[in-house]
């Protein structure tokens, strides 16, 4: 099946089938476009498209995102998980912004931002300029890799560099735009990693993969090894006001610029911390240990609840530990297990004082 031919039976599904109803797909422009493909990367879209309508309603320009604080925009992102990509976002709206609020026009310049790679590059010219620009996200990968029969892990070198060259013979100069929805259509409902639907897929008479019986077995995955695991011990400290102290986290490394509780490698090392800042502690509990994974190793976590006799003071070190009430949690951005330990704390805390 040539490119062209290719083209047009893509076409004819997606004119038919296709989504283009998704919040992203409407009101279209560089800043929407970015913003979707920027949550979109190992994120499902149906996970994204409540937290993309309410960081656009919140942030409805590149100015208004450039000018809020990274608290505020780190807050609107919590639970996406991935915090990096909001930081980049956020300096990334920064630099647009500066240059009154236009984006750069071409696959260089926009690849040279923060958190913009070549793909999402090419897809926001595509998709909102017209462009003729090819991309290669996951879904167009695992298209293009069952397609071409392409052997081997897309994240390796040469077969990304394969996989590229494939993506650019494809890409038509017309409608280029609807072209990338339709490749990214294609992969999220029809190609799937798991339960493809080859009987109904417009382009499956040229597959290889089906032709050779290994739609199950490409794209090739990634080489697999034993994630190494981590064990931490959560403080969950509360004054005698029922406040709890979050700390913000440094801009570097997992969940940077969140505000998190503080954590420590033992227990003798949290309790040397209490000594330290002079706290006496008037009552603690040990709550059930729970484990959040990452992409390259699993935290094991156990909480330690425990509140405070003596007073303190309301800010400590310089900013960086802060003591919230319950109302002023739901402001900040953190991490989604500690989001979920604390709504679960003090949602339980709650209903204890109201029975």
């Amino acid at each position: 099946m040539s490119p062209e031919q290719f083209q047009q039976k893509l076409f004819i599904w997606f004119d038919r089938h296709g989504r283009k109803d998704l919040p992203w797909q409407l009101d279209i422009n560089p800043y929407r476009v970015w913003v979707s493909e920027i949550m979109l990367q190992q994120t499902q879209v149906v996970s994204v498209i409540g937290y993309f309508n309410r960081f656009v309603a919140r942030f409805p320009t590149v100015q208004s995102l450039a000018s809020a604080e990274l608290d505020e925009v780190l807050q609107h992102w919590s639970g996406l998980g991935y915090y990096a990509r909001a930081r980049n976002l956020h300096k990334t709206a920064q630099i647009v912004a500066d240059n009154a609020g236009v984006f750069p026009q071409t696959v260089a310049e926009l690849s040279a931002l923060p958190g913009i790679g070549r793909s999402t590059a090419g897809a926001i010219l595509s998709i909102a300029c017209g462009q003729s620009q090819p991309i290669l996200d996951g879904n167009v990968k695992r298209v293009l890799a069952r397609f071409h029969a392409v052997h081997g892990w897309p994240g390796d070198s040469n077969v990304a560099v394969q996989l590229w060259q494939i993506s650019q013979r494809y890409t038509p100069t017309q409608r280029a735009g609807d072209y990338t929805q339709a490749m990214m259509d294609l992969g999220a409902t029809l190609c799937t990693r798991s339960k493809p639907l080859c009987d109904i897929c417009p382009v499956a008479e040229g597959c290889q993969a089906r032709q050779q019986g290994l739609v199950k077995q490409l794209p090739g995955s990634k080489p697999r090894k034993d994630l190494p695991v981590k064990q931490l011990h959560f403080l969950l400290l509360l004054d005698k006001e029922n406040r709890i102290l979050l700390e913000r986290r440094p801009q570097t490394g997992i969940w940077g610029g969140l505000w998190s509780v503080p954590e420590f490698a033992d227990p003798q090392a949290l309790q040397d911390w209490c000594l330290q800042r002079h706290y006496r502690i008037h009552a603690s509990q040990t709550l059930p240990g729970q484990r959040h994974s990452f992409s390259h190793y699993h935290l094991d976590y156990i909480p330690l609840l425990a509140k405070l006799e003596n007073p303190i003071n309301n800010v400590m070190e310089g900013g960086r530990a802060v003591w919230y009430k319950t109302v002023e949690i739901t402001t900040l951005g953190l991490p989604a297990p500690v989001k979920r330990l604390l709504q679960q704390y003090f949602t339980e805390d709650q209903n204890d004082e109201n029975d």
